[in-house]
């Protein structure tokens, strides 16, 4: 039998990573979450990869003879061997973290520390049951290579092209549809929950909160049996450990067998994201609809430039640029906006602030937020984190709350915003003026005080004890009732006519 391995980096200490129900050591660093992962990982110790017999460049297995668990928890062994380690701490993920956890309590003197993410003990009580294993093996057996179980695992990728792709190239490269129900029904009899008593070594437990394919109470239990287990259970719904926050996992890591808190990563810097989707709703036919997509994909790289942004590229229909600032990034949006509509396309926006890499294409949480937020944008919306709000004040935009989204990356829902003209205060056909000292009620004579004062809504609403949607009718209403343009025209309206009791 031969196992394929892979060394990676040079730091102080071993660490084996022992993967899922599926790997290849060659695709998965064609993978931006995959390759992120390995690499932070490789920056504190010396990883050790490989495929499980099986599965991706290693030996396929008697599917007349499947070997038990103790057989595979081996070959964890042999690579170590092979690679020249004596001693490693071990990562255990998904389908990894039953032979993790085995040897680890096998071998306790070769251990170092164990890191378990995604794990379970029991297969059918906390991954499917008898049933669904039989529903999955169908479409193992049927589909597979088409990317078909993608929702078994990722469901939050689905619509991601790019990736959709790229799964059913892991599917087809990593295992043939008879290896996959093979491995299916030999991790159907994984139970080591006999065991979990005899490991010794200092572990981590890591889970997905929302996790698709393994329910959390599966870390849960391990770590109520596992004696001084530490268990953090992180935002997400996508199970695979290179999905989501694959940077909040290497951390967590990083910390647990380094002791030291993961180094801050110079390549990264806060940047505003704008993320833009085009779509046809005129029904076009496919000649007509590429050459106009084509047009605007000129047109952004144009206005991306012109607004002091950068093109960060594109992820399937998405187009990604990156701004310095969120007001820049707002301003672009709104150009792009009306060049959809010149063109004869909709189009739909996300704009949000956080870290991303310096090089390279924006794949981290911050990119995944921003594409998850051009995706809930309905037509001709521009739909922001209220975060690009906050840091946008004084910056002359607009922003009217759109509640709270819940998004697969984030533990809570996200608020936020939709940026808007000024003009959606101002009257499409402006009535005579009317006296001065009838036109405001008193609360409005409140209301523009405040802004002569130079308070933004959320001030005015908090001093005033009044919802920020019921401070910007006042405004509206003042501005309609007053002939004015704007809320500065407002303001030096308040100074004119201020009394000894103000205006």
């Amino acid at each position: 039998m031969r196992i394929a391995y892979q060394v990676v980096g040079q730091g102080s200490f071993d660490l084996v990573f022992v993967p899922g129900f599926i790997s290849n050591l060659d695709l998965q660093w064609e993978d931006e979450g995959y390759s992120r992962l390995l690499k932070r990982l490789s920056t504190f110790s010396r990883l050790i990869l490989f495929d499980k017999r099986g599965t991706g460049l290693s030996d396929r297995v008697d599917t007349r003879h499947l070997p038990s668990l103790e057989t595979r928890m081996d070959d964890v062994r042999a690579v170590m061997d092979a690679a020249g380690s004596g001693r490693a701490a071990i990562l255990g993920a998904s389908e990894g973290a039953p032979m993790a956890m085995l040897f680890a309590a096998t071998y306790p003197e070769r251990t170092r520390g164990l890191v378990l993410y995604g794990g379970y003990a029991h297969f059918h009580k906390w991954v499917m049951p008898p049933e669904r294993l039989e529903a999955f093996i169908e479409t193992a057996e049927t589909s597979w290579g088409t990317g078909a179980t993608l929702p078994n695992f990722a469901p939050g990728r689905v619509d991601d092209m790019h990736f959709a792709h790229w799964w059913a190239r892991f599917e087809r490269l990593s295992a043939s549809p008879t290896a996959a129900a093979t491995l299916a029904r030999m991790n159907a009899g994984i139970d080591v929950r006999g065991i979990l008593p005899a490991i010794s070594a200092p572990t981590l437990l890591i889970h997905r909160r929302n996790d698709a394919r393994i329910d959390p109470e599966a870390s849960r239990f391990l770590a109520r049996k596992i004696h001084g287990a530490r268990l953090v259970e992180i935002a997400g719904r996508d199970h695979p450990i290179w999905t989501g926050d694959v940077d909040r996992v290497a951390d967590l890591i990083e910390e647990f067998l380094t002791g030291q808190p993961a180094v801050a990563d110079t390549e990264r810097v806060l940047a505003a994201l704008l993320v833009t989707r085009i779509y046809d709703t005129a029904k076009l036919g496919d000649r007509m609809w590429s050459e106009r997509s084509q047009r605007f994909q000129e047109t952004w790289r144009l206005l991306v430039g012109r607004h002091g942004g950068r093109v960060a590229g594109t992820h399937g229909e998405l187009m990604i640029s990156r701004f310095d600032g969120p007001a820049r990034a707002i301003r672009c949006a709104a150009a792009l906006r009306g060049a959809a509509q010149q063109i004869g396309v909709a189009s739909a926006q996300g704009v949000h602030v956080g870290e991303i890499e310096m090089r390279g294409q924006s794949v981290g949480l911050t990119a995944r937020v921003t594409m998850q937020l051009a995706v809930h944008a309905g037509r001709g919306d521009i739909l922001a984190s209220r975060l690009v709000a906050e840091l946008a004040v004084g910056s002359g935009l607009h922003f009217v709350d759109a509640g709270r989204i819940s998004l697969d990356e984030l533990g809570e829902p996200l608020p936020v915003v939709q940026a808007t003209s000024e003009q959606h205060l101002e009257p499409a056909c402006r009535p005579k003026p009317r006296a001065v000292e009838s036109a405001l009620t008193a609360r409005e004579s409140e209301v523009v005080s405040l802004i002569a004062d130079g308070k933004s809504n959320a001030a005015i609403a908090a001093e005033l004890k009044l919802s920020e949607h019921t401070v910007k009718r006042h405004v509206a209403n003042i501005l309609l009732k007053l002939d004015l343009p704007s809320r500065a025209a407002a303001a030096a309206f308040s100074a004119r006519h201020a009394g000894p009791d103000g205006p």
